[in-house]
């Protein structure tokens, strides 16, 4: 299991970032951790990442003298520290204002393009949906409502899509059957 949790990396929704620690070293941490590079190959690798997300001179601050999309950056900065094939994002716009969190949306686009890797958003921002998804797995309950691109889950008909989609309240409380019908798209 460690092999296959060395090709992922993950941003989580806070950051993550260890507050005792600068930015360098929260982003070195993993390749200090999982190889055997040396000091001055590390420091390289770690200004390459923050350079890469918009954080070039920023190694010797401490998250606490950070804003939130500074702190989303770096932390992503670290999740990128061992160049995974696969990147997880929770909720990556969470407690950002709407300007750097179409910033944050950019720069998945970017990493997408440029390091043609998968990476995997848990959201429920519409916004990013429609600028970075080209697959989308829509759920409810546990239940799966959707699974397919973003066409699709515009044109879906089926009830609890259609509140999602249109910012529409429910206005109405259901039993149980009502709602697993909701989910069945009946």
């Amino acid at each position: 299991m460690d092999e296959v949790r060395r090709k992922m990396g993950v941003l989580f929704q806070g950051g993550a970032l260890l507050n005792s620690m600068t930015v360098m070293d929260n982003v070195a941490l993993p390749i200090r951790e999982h190889t055997k590079l040396g000091e001055s190959t590390i420091q390289i690798m770690v200004r390459m990442k923050l350079d890469l997300v918009g954080l070039s001179g920023f190694e010797n601050f401490y998250p606490s003298q950070l804003s939130g999309g500074m702190k989303k950056r770096a932390g992503l900065a670290r999740a990128m520290a061992l160049d995974p094939e696969i990147l997880f994002f929770d909720e990556p716009s969470a407690g950002l204002d709407p300007v750097t969190a179409a910033g944050l949306d950019e720069l998945i686009l970017k990493l997408c393009t440029v390091f043609r890797m998968t990476i995997v958003v848990v959201t429920h921002e519409l916004a990013s949906i429609f600028t970075i998804a080209d697959y989308v797995i829509m759920l409810d309950a546990g239940a799966v409502l959707y699974a397919g691109d973003l066409a699709g889950l515009k044109a879906s008909d089926n009830p609890r899509i259609r509140m999602f989609l249109e910012r529409r309240p429910e206005t109405e409380t259901y039993s149980p059957d009502d709602y697993f019908r909701f989910i069945a798209g009946d």
